[in-house]
């Protein structure tokens, strides 16, 4: 079930996921950016199957908020179901909305610093990557990025790169991520590694 809430985040009704996504509810919704001690940004592609956004790519972990559920605890369950990684302090950026043809969302926004392997559990990630963070924009416009994590958490990744000490004489592109051992590919083009072939 799912909560359906005012522009304030205020709950007025509870409903099925199924009629949340038919009548494109306003809902509430978790972001959390994980973002490497060396600052690459980890990326994402969802699942084919996914009702909103299938076979995107996105900059953000998170989702849904359950009934009752508060903002870190989903926030938290979402990165350990997505990405495998728990025990994460998660930073507070804050809330936004987002307001689209594919949804209505009021968010809660976090950041994941962390070095911990990303070990993708509920299917729901296909394949993962690593971009500088001063990439994320020329990144996303050669990919399909879900419009929402663009709208909503690119901001503050954009300030977080201004921090960054401009290192491209060191740098030589994105980073490739190798294929786990039970995986006979190699990392594409994109520096992706495709975790359900």
């Amino acid at each position: 079930m799912v909560e359906v809430v005012d522009e304030d985040g205020i709950v007025i009704d509870v409903v099925s996921r199924a009629e949340m996504r038919a009548g494109v509810l306003r809902h509430r919704s978790t972001y959390v950016a994980v973002v490497r001690p060396d600052d690459r940004l980890v990326v994402h592609r969802r699942a084919d199957w996914k009702d909103i956004n299938p076979g995107y790519w996105d900059i953000a972990f998170g989702g849904v908020a359950g009934v009752g559920e508060s903002w870190p605890m989903a926030a938290e369950r979402e990165l350990a179901e997505e990405a495998g990684v728990v025990d994460v302090p998660l930073t507070d950026l804050g809330r936004g909305a987002y307001d689209a043809e594919d949804g209505h969302i009021v968010a809660a926004l976090f950041l994941a610093r962390t070095d911990k392997r990303i070990v993708p559990e509920d299917g729901e990630v296909v394949e993962i990557g690593e971009v500088p963070l001063s990439d994320l924009d020329a990144w996303a416009r050669s990919h399909n990025v879900c419009g929402d994590s663009m709208a909503l958490i690119a901001p503050f990744l954009r300030q977080l790169a201004a921090t960054v000490p401009d290192e491209d004489a060191h740098r030589q592109g994105d980073r490739p991520i190798r294929p786990s051992s039970n995986s006979t590919e190699s990392p594409s083009p994109d520096c992706s590694k495709n975790l359900n072939p």
